[in-house]
């Protein structure tokens, strides 16, 4: 049984630790055996931590036989994205000249999976500055995806997407601004959290200076996971409180076990502001027709403009990286990143003065006064992530990209950010080798109901396990 403990749940990993049936020692040596054996063409994992994740087991066998468990995580292996920053290790977040950016001590992720009793086994693959929903950079090097390495893992935490879904680490740790867990989840297969803003705490110490005022509202931390109760227990750990982040609230009993609680959903299958891709739309209405037959009150009824919220994001976020990120990307990032970075950009009105900047983001007022006047009618919608399938690897970088149909396409997963909505990306019609799935949304602080809908979902998907990678030819 031993040797196939990397198949395992979180959930059910951490129950059968505490119960004794095997140790975390096991566990942990089945997860870093995985790693060995299919990490090497994934390029999943760039920061293996044999010995690091070994001594953890061990103080967690330990401090299991004479406290007990620790947290819903005890004892568990997972992984953490190469932006977060461990202790002692660099925070290299895909840039070569960050390789040396040693952090001077665990920032608020790794800190509050250690103290949920997790092993991080490994540090995850992430794009050059961890913008791009692409991931491969100048430093590690790409990651493929396990189902098929022509279409990419994702980004930008497409190294935890891809481990997760091998069946590296029962559980990656990912952040997300612009869809950057939701996107990797839909590509490689997962159920991906985008939670309520400020429910997880992510303050780096190795961060010299503080971010600008949109990426610190717009960011958030959150799990990829095989299973939705995994995600609701990584939720757990993650959000443990961490007086050095000034954005975080209280998670109260939002994540605790959710009851099965019907409401009125939207369904957004179809839209004018993209091109859309007839296998997502399916994806979509059949996310309906499995909520409607577990008693759900399902319309077909488009929300608020997903591309007005898409514009917003991209004229406030493209406007502080003009400022700041974007900058530093000009000076120490690799050429597809400077090439994403005009993706993102080109054609975007410049904000250059105080009033300017100000008007436009008293904007995200009337956006999210909409989008919660729909949620009081509709507390869930069902749409996509992006409305295209999971695009070929390295496509925002190909030649003769059309910026307007990316923006368009991505929108779902990228316009909610900087309103601070939650989103869960669940693999409706997944099959192994063909990832796919569906976004689920909900107002601030309803995240419940995304886990409730989630459990419906998974029922009826039925058990996802680690896929075997498929080798380049």
């Amino acid at each position: 049984m031993s040797d196939d403990l990397w198949r395992w749940s979180a959930a059910d990993l951490a129950r059968g630790i505490a119960a004794g049936h095997f140790t975390s020692v096991e566990a942990t040596t089945s997860a870093l055996a995985r790693m060995d054996a299919v990490n090497q063409p994934l390029n999943a994992v760039v920061d293996p931590l044999h010995d690091d994740a070994m001594a953890a087991a061990q103080a967690a066998d330990e401090t299991l036989r004479r406290t007990g468990p620790l947290g819903p995580l005890h004892g568990v292996p997972v992984t953490a994205k190469i932006n977060a920053d461990y202790g002692g290790r660099a925070t290299t977040n895909g840039v070569v000249a960050y390789r040396d950016l040693i952090a001077p001590e665990d920032g608020s992720v790794v800190r509050n999976l250690k103290a949920s009793g997790a092993v991080i086994i490994g540090r995850t693959n992430t794009p050059c500055y961890s913008m791009r929903g692409f991931t491969s950079n100048d430093l590690h090097g790409q990651t493929l995806n396990p189902h098929n390495p022509a279409i990419t893992a994702g980004g930008s935490s497409g190294g935890a997407g891809a481990a997760t879904a091998a069946g590296i680490g029962a559980m990656g740790h990912g952040n997300d601004i612009g869809g950057s867990v939701r996107h990797p989840a839909n590509c490689n297969g997962l159920y991906g959290l985008r939670p309520t803003a400020g429910m997880a705490p992510a303050f780096n110490p190795s961060q010299a200076a503080e971010r600008f005022i949109v990426s610190q509202m717009a960011a958030v931390q959150g799990p990829l996971a095989r299973s939705m109760e995994d995600i609701r227990v990584a939720m757990q750990a993650l959000s443990a409180p961490d007086p050095r982040d000034i954005w975080q609230i209280p998670a109260g009993d939002e994540y605790r076990v959710p009851e099965h609680a019907p409401c009125r959903v939207a369904i957004h299958a179809e839209t004018d502001e993209s091109v859309v891709d007839p296998e997502v739309s399916a994806a979509i209405r059949h996310a309906g027709e499995i909520l409607s037959d577990a008693g759900y009150d399902v319309v077909e009824v488009a929300p608020p403009s997903l591309w007005e919220a898409m514009e917003f994001w991209l004229l406030l976020l493209g406007n502080e990286m003009r400022a700041g990120l974007g900058l530093l990307m000009e000076e120490h990032g690799d050429w597809k990143m400077k090439q994403a970075y005009r993706v993102l950009t080109d054609g975007i009105p410049e904000i250059s003065d105080r009033d300017g900047f100000l008007k436009a983001y008293a904007r995200r007022s009337a956006l999210l006064r909409q989008w919660q006047l729909f949620f009081e009618e509709y507390p869930l919608v069902v749409t996509a992530v992006t409305w295209t399938r999971p695009m070929p690897a390295e496509h925002d970088v190909s030649e003769g990209l059309d910026y307007d149909w990316f923006r368009r396409a991505t929108a779902p997963m990228s316009g909610t950010p900087t309103l601070g909505l939650p989103g869960l990306a669940a693999p409706v019609n997944t099959v192994p080798g063909r990832p796919m799935g569906v976004q689920l949304l909900a107002g601030r602080h309803q995240d419940h109901r995304l886990l409730q809908a989630g459990i419906v979902l998974e029922r009826a998907i039925g058990q996802i396990l680690p896929v075997d990678p498929v080798l380049p030819a």
